[in-house]
């Protein structure tokens, strides 16, 4: 009888990061690997969640630290890497910033970082539950 591994459980923090423009939202998007994404990633020994998605979000944007307003839950996906199936749990926030400019973290493959109307980041996004994501954020709105 062959044993399956276990997958490695692996936590990370994001955040959508909004702006409002004319009264409409947009929301900052993250262009890697030729899909449009939100910004996340993992978290360091010691770090709290919600510290690590906003540093996450700060580093791959280039923005200053946002402020945190709002819980969007979590999103869990699974992939292999080296060999090993990975479990990804992903805790997602509501952020503001003050700041305008952005930079994209080359150093992450970022190629691009921007400002997108909410309804047209529900189409952008390169992954479903992203598009969950986006949907809570838009439920969380209202």
């Amino acid at each position: 009888m062959k044993q399956t591994r276990r997958p490695e459980i692996v936590n990370a923090g994001g955040g959508v990061v909004f702006r409002l423009s004319n009264y409409h939202p947009e929301v900052l998007l993250i262009h890697r690997r030729g899909v449009w994404d939100l910004p996340k990633g993992h978290l360091d020994p010691g770090e709290s969640i919600e510290h690590c998605a906003a540093r996450e979000v700060a580093e791959e944007t280039g923005i200053g630290f946002p402020m945190i307003i709002g819980d969007l839950g979590e999103t869990i996906h699974y992939y292999e890497a080296n060999g090993q199936q990975i479990e990804k749990h992903t805790y997602w926030y509501a952020m503001i910033t003050a700041d305008e400019q952005v930079a994209p973290q080359a150093e992450e493959q970022i190629r691009e970082v921007g400002w997108i109307p909410l309804e047209e980041a529900l189409g952008k996004v390169g992954y479903e539950n992203l598009k969950e994501v986006l949907q809570r954020f838009q439920q969380w709105l209202n």
